[in-house]
Formats: structure tokens, sequence, C-alpha cells
């Protein structure tokens, strides 16, 4: 899921740099709404993985 923030980030820099903003504000969000899930989930790996080391 990271990847995927990263390549829509991309795009996003790209679309920019050559004029498309509409492009690039709407690959900006998705890679800022893949990075956030991104987030909510690891958090949740490392809670469930303390959670389980200590049984």
């Amino acid at each position: 899921m990271l990847y995927w923030a990263a390549v829509f980030f991309v795009i996003a820099l790209i679309a920019g740099v050559f004029g498309f903003g509409g492009l690039a504000t709407a690959s900006a969000g998705v890679a800022q709404f893949l990075f956030f899930i991104f987030l909510v989930l690891f958090v949740v790996a490392l809670i469930v993985r303390a959670i389980r080391s200590q049984a």
C-alpha cells in the first residue's frame, strides 16, 4: 500500500510539472488517502504483535 501511495505521489508531481492541475490534485488526494490507510494498518499490526508477544 505504501508503494501505491508513492506511485500516486510521483504521478501527482509529474502532472503538476506539466500543468495538469486537476490530475495532480486527484493523484495527491489518492496518495494521501493510501498513506493514512497504511499508517492505520501499521499501527494496528504493531498493537496486535505486542499483544500476541505477551501471551
